[in-house]
């Protein structure tokens, strides 16, 4: 069997834009999946997005840096920023308040299940659960996704590491491959954890472009793409979109470069699905077949 790539865009219903661009993209056969954010501005219209494109795989993303959440604030202070009603505005914030044990992992669940629920309540078949700026791949987090993922009938959860062969491509700062680098060694915890729900939940065998987030152009892709294993099933995680004024409103480092990974994903995967050892484009909701 070849190799399977799922195509998963990041930041559903963060703007109008994106959503629009996540439809035009998997109508165009090259978008394949999307994680919707339950606190995103604009929620409603990516479930328009959603219900207009049944064959798009939608997971939930779920938030717990930037942004307001979905329970009510007095119910996860420890979640909060120091507003008291929004979230921690910088990851590193979170990442220390973790670190210090200073997060309940009570509260992640409550507001991660709030966020599973609002999507639930539009209708939505959850293909899988990931999270915003990776947070999963702390243990804590990953096996308060995973609990929920299970008892939630959730079968699938990102698998939030790079693998070697995409790591050394070299994409990305000097400064962000040391990061990753340095996160590898979280990776047998994730599986330990993964594999209490081995019958339940399925991952990739990695997620790649995560070295390049903010670099991902149509080279960066081929070269991804190209350097792909002949067996396998991995994740391409992208943030294509419109940088229109809505984007403007919003709390991201990403604005020109999601047009830029939309014109490369429009370029290249078409290119990469000639082939003769061309990947099969599927996305979580097929990983059990």
């Amino acid at each position: 069997m070849s190799v399977r790539l799922i195509l998963n865009a990041d930041d559903f219903g963060l703007t109008s834009g994106i959503n629009r661009a996540i439809g035009e993209l998997h109508s165009a056969g090259v978008l394949t999946s999307a994680t919707l954010m339950a606190n995103g501005p604009a929620f409603e219209d990516a479930v328009a997005v959603t219900h207009t494109h049944p064959t798009l795989g939608v997971g939930c993303h779920i938030v717990l840096t930037d942004g307001i959440p979905i329970s009510p604030p007095e119910s996860i202070p420890t979640l909060l920023g120091p507003d008291r009603k929004s979230f921690r505005p910088s990851l590193t914030d979170f990442i220390q308040a973790l670190i210090r044990g200073k997060i309940k992992s009570s509260e992640i669940e409550l507001e991660a299940l709030s966020q599973i629920y609002k999507l639930q309540r539009e209708g939505i078949t959850i293909t899988h659960l990931d999270t915003h700026k990776h947070t999963h791949i702390f243990p804590v987090v990953a096996r308060c996704l995973l609990d929920l993922a299970a008892s939630n009938r959730i079968h699938a959860i990102r698998n939030p590491f790079e693998p070697d062969w995409s790591r050394a491509l070299n994409q990305g700062s000097l400064a962000r491959r040391l990061a990753i680098g340095m996160i590898a060694s979280l990776k047998p915890r994730f599986d330990a954890g993964l594999g209490l729900h081995r019958d339940r939940i399925l991952t990739t065998d990695g997620t790649v472009a995560i070295s390049a987030t903010g670099e991902l152009n149509a080279t960066t892709l081929a070269r991804i793409l190209a350097a792909l294993p002949p067996t396998g099933t991995y994740e391409l995680c992208c943030h294509p979109g419109y940088n229109g004024s809505d984007l403007d409103r919003v709390t991201t480092r990403l604005r020109a470069h999601r047009d830029i990974e939309r014109e490369a994903l429009l370029k290249e995967i078409p290119r990469a699905i000639k082939l003769e050892n061309a990947p099969s484009l599927i996305h979580y909701g097929t990983l059990f077949s």
